[in-house]
């Protein structure tokens, strides 16, 4: 029998959790499956349990909940065997979003049951894992206010970034992808693995998980009005044949800046020392239950 493990986040803000357990009882019958279920109970936990679903010979470890839980879970199974699968419980939800993974619980469980694995990659911001995307610019400050905050979702984000833009103000970077050096002033510097931030905003339309490669998508200065169309064109996913963004590809990416102070990966605020930052992809890293 498969053995199944559901690593479920309670805060991902869903009251569904009764539903839920009864849905992967209905879909993941005891005679076919061996199936257990736990909870996040503190801040590295899913890494934990990870690791420990990998030398216990888990087939599959299922995170329940958004990116950043989803990020955790994932720190404790690359370069393993052990398959990783998305229940999108979050807010965002932007790897799913952008493995086409279904947002109806039953339909993600459907994908599961399928048990079509693919290697995708991750990236890393120095030693922090990154799924989907990290960056220094004015999302990391944001990331970094809204950890603070108990206005989750799109509405908590929103007001945040209203509040912060007008003092925000933007740096110039010292960039090298894979050795080729730029300047760049930027309000935002983001540096993409899938394609999305999340909500189906897109900075990256065309970055992939699966191309061993990273995506750096630069936006220098706006001002207040302009994130009228940036969101637009974000939402449409051709903002990177706008004048509002540059692109470029590359495996290894260093960043520099004489105030480097925030780093975002997938949506979290994690600490940034120093005023260098290396970001890298490792191809086929994870493998991934994908929607086939």
């Amino acid at each position: 029998m498969k053995k199944i493990l559901f690593i479920i986040n309670r805060k991902a803000g869903t009251d569904r959790e009764k539903r839920l357990e009864g849905a992967i009882t209905r879909h993941f019958p005891k005679d076919r499956y061996d199936v257990q279920v736990t909870h996040l109970a503190y801040l590295g936990h899913g890494k934990d349990l990870a690791l420990e679903a990998v030398n216990n010979g888990v087939h599959t470890v299922v995170a329940v909940g958004g990116d950043g839980s989803i990020n955790e879970i994932a720190q404790g199974l690359v370069g393993s065997n052990t398959a990783l699968a998305i229940i999108p419980l979050g807010s965002g939800n932007g790897l799913a979003r952008a493995l086409k993974i279904p947002l109806d619980v039953n339909k993600a469980m459907q994908v599961i049951l399928a048990d079509t694995r693919k290697p995708m990659d991750v990236g890393y911001a120095n030693e922090h894992l990154f799924l989907s995307n990290a960056g220094v610019g004015f999302d990391a400050l944001v990331a970094d206010e809204f950890r603070h905050t108990s206005k989750r979702g799109l509405y908590g984000y929103a007001k945040l970034v209203i509040q912060k833009f007008s003092s925000y103000k933007p740096e110039a970077y010292d960039i090298s992808i894979d050795g080729q050096k730029m300047e760049e002033k930027a309000f935002l510097l983001t540096v993409a693995n899938g394609n999305q931030f999340g909500y189906e905003f897109k900075l990256a339309p065309k970055a992939s998980v699966f191309d061993g490669l990273l995506d750096l998508c630069v936006m220098p200065p706006v001002n207040f009005l302009q994130l009228i169309p940036v969101s637009l064109y974000s939402l449409l996913g051709n903002i990177d044949k706008t004048r509002y963004l540059k692109h470029y590809t590359g495996k290894t990416i260093n960043v520099s800046g004489r105030s480097l102070q925030y780093l975002q990966v997938d949506g979290d605020a994690v600490p940034l020392t120093g005023d260098t930052l290396e970001l890298k992809v490792r191809p086929g890293a994870i493998q991934m239950i994908v929607n086939s």
